[in-house]
């Protein structure tokens, strides 16, 4: 047991841990996540590259913050996961959550592909979407809430740039509840792709794709469910029943800070012009185009950007609570007195 209480936990046939030839990960996960995974009990995991990179200080700090408590306000425990000094974490404590927030450019954005590497050089960096499924469906955490996924780069023709985030929802069980796709992507070809590698989009009380700061996009989606037992049902039909890869769950900004979506696409444009420019491509684009979309709304985006990550905690706990109750067996469940 280390001093914070955590312990290691090796993740017998998971790619973390398989073969000599691979790097071997220390994971270690926070007394709290190690009881509730022992006893069944509701848990979120939670990403952390949007403390470290995705969101300015002090914005990310609160934005942390807002997260864990909108998942312990619906009866959840929320499992930020990261990578601290070549250890993979899951669970974080308030001054580690901190350390994150404001490391700046000293820390590693780290998808999937990164994993092995932060690891063997003992380097510090918060999980995208990509390594945060693999490090969750690892340690047995089937919910995931996040702001919205990586998907297909608008200008895909020029330059084929597409997250690793697509990979890692068609393979890892997890359920990832989000805000539909990042606006500054391509969102009719990160939904095309999405069909494409069999991850279903389920709307979340609407019919359609979300659009990360605007509630609309008019891309309709097949599926929908109106409430956390429904949610929970599908969630245990695909990961437990069937043992097919990850899904999207897509929730809807709220309404109170969501953004028109005509202004949304403007302010894109002229980001993406300036991004051209400027030379910026790859894993520094997206953070790029975030905070230019910060300045031209007057941080309207940033204010949309945490009211919705923490909506969409509230939502993924209150799904992971629903499917916490329905995969306990009847033998789990206390009898009545008397």
């Amino acid at each position: 047991m280390g001093r914070s209480g955590q312990r290691p936990v090796h993740l017998a046939g998971h790619p973390l841990s398989r073969g000599r030839e691979r790097v071997r990960a220390r994971v270690r996960l926070a007394s709290e996540i190690s009881r509730a995974l022992e006893r069944g009990s509701p848990l979120v995991a939670l990403e952390t590259s949007v403390v470290a990179q995705g969101l300015p200080h002090p914005e990310n700090l609160a934005a942390a913050r807002a997260c864990e408590e909108a998942v312990r306000g619906k009866g959840a425990i929320p499992a930020m996961v990261a990578v601290l000094d070549g250890v993979v974490r899951v669970g974080l404590s308030r001054s580690e959550v901190s350390r994150l927030a404001e490391g700046g450019a000293r820390l590693l954005k780290l998808g999937s592909r990164d994993l092995a590497s932060a690891l063997a050089g003992r380097r510090t960096g918060g999980t995208t979407v990509s390594a945060t499924c693999e490090i969750a469906a690892g340690v047995g955490i089937r919910i995931f809430a996040t702001g919205g996924i990586g998907g297909v780069h608008r200008g895909v023709e020029e330059h084929l740039d597409v997250s690793q985030d697509l990979w890692a929802l068609s393979r890892f069980p997890v359920a990832v509840v989000c805000a539909g796709a990042k606006s500054v992507l391509d969102l009719t070809r990160t939904l095309e792709l999405l069909e494409s590698l069999a991850v279903p989009v389920v709307g979340y009380c609407t019919g359609e794709l979300p659009g990360f700061y605007a509630r609309e996009t008019g891309l309709p989606l097949d599926e929908r469910v109106d409430g956390a037992e429904e949610a929970a049902r599908l969630v245990a039909a695909r990961l437990d029943e069937l043992g097919q890869g990850g899904m999207l769950i897509a929730v809807p900004p709220p309404r109170r800070s969501a953004l028109p979506r005509a202004e949304v696409e403007q302010m894109i444009a002229a980001s993406l012009g300036v991004a051209a420019k400027a030379g910026v491509r790859g894993k520094a684009l997206t953070p790029f185009l975030l905070s230019e979309l910060a300045r031209r709304s007057e941080g309207r985006t940033l204010a949309a950007n945490v009211d919705l990550l923490a909506n969409n905690c509230a939502v993924a706990a209150e799904i992971a609570v629903a499917y916490a109750r329905g995969c306990r067996r009847p033998s789990d469940r206390r009898k009545p007195r008397g």
